[in-house]
């Protein structure tokens, strides 16, 4: 092989992945306008500038498309927001967990509102689907264990109940978050963060009296 092919190799690699880049955009935006369902390859060509058999030298589908931007944002998405959910020091406020955490995954969803078209249609990929079941057994995880420092002592059933039910109410409220922007996007935030807060605090302050009740009836 000649320098002038070894060269070539990698400005060939790089092309390819600047194209992969750009049909994976465009797809992010013919996905967040249309929904999965009523898209096209031939709309994600269009969008992105190319011709259909120039997608297709890429992608062979409309699916293996969401799948390779599915896997993408949910990589993203763990390395992201990690910290915002790990388990806290029991003093941290209670309003400063939830918000920390809170922002973290609004500020990530509204980034890429195409994860949330992606893994909310009712009709998501298979793989896809798989890796949503994968990330919301990881999330719920880590939600129970950040729930499991405020609430010492508290059964285990209980704190994944309560964990099911915050991340419940972070879906329901994020769908509003989505549909709204500037102002009322941050309005929508602030609801949903008092939304956690007024539903965990009772439970945060009868587990630190029961706490405390302890501590003194200790010899």
């Amino acid at each position: 092989m000649s320098v002038d092919q070894e060269k070539a190799g990698p400005r060939r690699q790089a092309r390819g992945e600047r194209r992969i880049a750009q049909l994976l955009e465009a797809a992010a935006n013919v996905f967040c306008a249309t929904g999965y369902t009523a898209s096209s390859t031939n709309a994600i060509a269009r969008e992105a500038g190319v011709s259909p058999g120039t997608l297709y030298q890429f992608f062979p589908n409309k699916e293996a498309i969401a799948i390779e931007l599915g896997d993408r944002l949910i990589h993203e998405m763990r390395e992201t927001t990690g910290e915002a959910l790990t388990a806290v020091d029991p003093s941290t406020p209670l309003e400063e967990a939830i918000g920390t955490a809170v922002d973290r995954f609004t500020a990530f969803s509204c980034q890429h509102p195409v994860f949330f078209a992606l893994t909310h249609g009712p009709d998501i990929p298979g793989r896809l689907a798989e890796e949503q079941d994968a990330l919301h057994a990881h999330l719920l995880g880590q939600v129970e264990a950040l729930i499991a420092a405020f609430l010492p002592g508290a059964p285990a059933a209980d704190v994944t109940r309560t964990a099911y039910m915050c991340l419940g109410l972070y879906k329901a409220g994020l769908e509003l978050v989505l549909s709204h922007e500037g102002a009322e996007r941050e309005a929508y935030v602030r609801e949903l963060k008092n939304v956690l807060i007024r539903y965990l605090a009772p439970m945060v302050a009868e587990s630190r009296a029961a706490a405390d009740l302890t501590t003194t009836r200790t010899p």
